[in-house]
């Protein structure tokens, strides 16, 4: 995946005189261009729609729509709260909130089922099975899907570190111990925690295998990583939608639990048995007090 802004110089010497207009624009106000349709960029530059389009097969993306993306890659993770906001209310304008969210919702699970690699996918699924100490590193709004992945890997294998602090102290004292033979998963959409990064590069320099769950393959947490899973995330006001990294979460969990299927069964009829003594569901709860009187 190269820059948009390599692909620009790269092809600079090519450009027509309107082309060259466009590459400026984008270039200097890639924050404003991102959010607009290519006949709304042309206006604003004061060429044709047809040359913004072909501006952007001219650098080597399919269409303006990819153009357009790489935009709005590159400025997600520079986006204030309050710029979210403003930007979230204008790609909705006048419609209906629930069907504009959820349908980008379907649409990034969409773009996930596409973009994940398959193979580090099972790579992924391997090197946490094998694993002797599973560390997960989630902060802010990851942590609570990193605490959601963590939940079930510590039922199933018992040997989870959650990591879950922003405090640098607090998370390398749980993390010194870290070495080969472990596996560290990175969580991290934009905007992109720095101590994720860190704390992977720290990981892997100990000899751990790392897996990072972020957005895109120009994430910063993809050169600390043996395994990349995309899973796309997108801006909702100042609500971070995570709906395709959790599914992608539990594709996860599946293909771990299919792998081990024999010890996880053990696992969970050990567990089955500990929850009906305690009482621990309400409806199982009020039956066992009928059985008893």
């Amino acid at each position: 995946m190269t820059n948009l802004l390599v692909r620009i110089d790269l092809s600079r010497k090519s450009f027509s005189k309107g082309q060259r207009k466009i590459a400026a624009f984008i270039e200097e106000h890639y924050d404003a261009a991102a959010f607009m349709t290519a006949a709304k960029l042309g206006e604003v530059v004061g060429v044709s729609e047809s040359t913004v389009v072909r501006f952007a097969t001219q650098i080597g993306y399919e269409g303006y729509p990819f153009l357009q993306k790489a935009m709005q890659e590159m400025i997600r993770d520079k986006l204030n709260s309050i710029q979210r906001i403003e930007v979230t209310t204008g790609r909705i304008g006048d419609n209906d909130v629930v069907e504009s969210v959820l349908n980008q919702d379907i649409d990034k699970i969409r773009r996930t089922i596409e973009e994940v690699s398959r193979e580090d996918f099972k790579a992924a699924v391997d090197a946490i099975i094998h694993a002797k100490n599973i560390y997960i590193f989630g902060v802010k709004s990851a942590s609570y899907i990193a605490s959601f992945l963590g939940y079930y890997l510590d039922l199933i294998f018992g040997n989870v570190h959650l990591l879950n602090s922003n405090s640098k102290t607090t998370t390398y004292e749980k993390l010194f111990r870290i070495g080969e033979g472990d596996v560290m998963i990175g969580i991290s959409f934009p905007r992109y925690s720095i101590m994720a990064v860190d704390t992977m590069g720290f990981a892997r320099e100990r000899g751990a295998r790392v897996i990072a769950i972020t957005d895109s393959m120009i994430s910063p947490l993809v050169s600390n990583s043996d395994y990349v899973l995309l899973a796309r995330s997108d801006i909702a006001s100042v609500v971070d939608t995570l709906v395709a990294p959790l599914s992608l979460i539990n594709a996860l969990l599946v293909a771990i639990v299919i792998n081990c299927k024999d010890k996880i069964i053990d696992t969970f009829s050990s567990l089955e048995q500990v929850w009906q003594e305690q009482g621990i569901y309400a409806f199982e709860a009020d039956e066992e007090r009928k059985n008893d009187t």
